[in-house]
This record gives structure tokens, C-alpha cells and sequence, in this order.
């Protein structure tokens, strides 16, 4: 079992880093959901685009702490100099952005309509959406950013 945890650690380290990325995302998300609506009305509902500055902010938040938690503790230095790998960091992270919204919005239109209710906690729909969207991408994030950016 030990030497599964320690063949299997880069997963291990890079699923924890994307937990702990995931409470940045979707807590910010919350905040900005609540925040910005009261500046800007038509935040919920823009053209048929919900919280589009919400998702938009707080999927950056993400990116930015995952990006430093990926080069502390998941991945070694890859065959780039810095610029260049935080440079297709962000561009991977951009394309993943594009996906996370759009999962985002089929999510919320179609699939969750109602709060979950956890008893000491109810879940909205938009923070529903935004943790089926952030679970999908993130499969399709470890194997770009380790056989692209990091080293394999």
C-alpha cells in the first residue's frame, strides 16, 4: 500500500491541489454570485449567460492558486524556462476556462434546478453547477499540464 501512495503521490499531491483550488474557486465564486449582482443587474442573466463576471473572476482566482501550488508540490520543472511554462499554463488554463464556463451553463440550465439541502448547509444550483464543471475539466487538466507543461 505504501508503495502505491508513493508511485501514485504526483496524483495524490495534484488531486489535493485541486481541492484546495477548488475551495479558492468556489468560494469566490459565492462571493463575487452575491456581490456583483448588486452592481451589476444584470450579472444573473446576461443575455442568457448566468453569472458569466462571477465565474469569470473566480475561475482566476483558481488558476492563479493552483498555478503556484502545481510548481510548490505536484510537478517538477519541465523543459521550459518559467515565462514560457507559465505561459502555457495560462493558455491551457484559458481553454479551460472557455470549457468550465460552458459545462457551467449546461449544468445550470438543464440539470440543476434545485438547492440541495445538507441539513447544516443548503447548496445553491450555481455552486452545484460550478463543482460539476470544475470535477470535469479537471480530469482533462492533469494529463495537458503533466504531458505538456510539467515533465511526464
Amino acid at each position: 500500500m505504501r508503495q502505491l501512495l508513493i508511485k501514485q503521490k504526483q496524483v495524490i499531491f495534484f488531486i489535493i491541489a485541486g481541492g484546495l483550488s477548488a475551495i479558492v474557486e468556489i468560494g469566490s465564486f459565492k462571493l463575487f454570485s452575491v456581490s456583483i449582482p448588486n452592481i451589476f443587474i444584470s450579472e444573473k442573466d446576461f443575455h442568457g449567460i448566468h453569472f458569466p463576471l462571477s465565474n469569470i473572476f473566480s475561475t482566476c482566482c483558481g488558476i492563479i492558486f493552483n498555478y503556484f501550488l502545481s510548481i510548490w508540490f505536484v510537478f517538477e520543472r519541465g523543459k521550459h524556462s518559467k515565462r514560457k511554462e507559465f505561459a502555457y499554463f495560462m493558455f491551457i488554463s484559458f481553454l479551460s476556462t472557455i470549457l468550465s464556463l460552458t459545462f457551467f451553463q449546461i449544468f445550470f440550465r438543464f440539470a440543476f434546478k434545485e438547492n440541495i439541502d445538507l441539513i447544516i448547509y443548503t447548496i445553491s444550483p450555481e455552486v452545484i453547477s460550478k463543482i460539476s464543471a470544475i470535477i470535469l475539466v479537471s480530469i482533462l487538466n492533469y494529463s495537458v499540464k503533466k504531458n505538456l507543461i510539467f515533465n511526464g
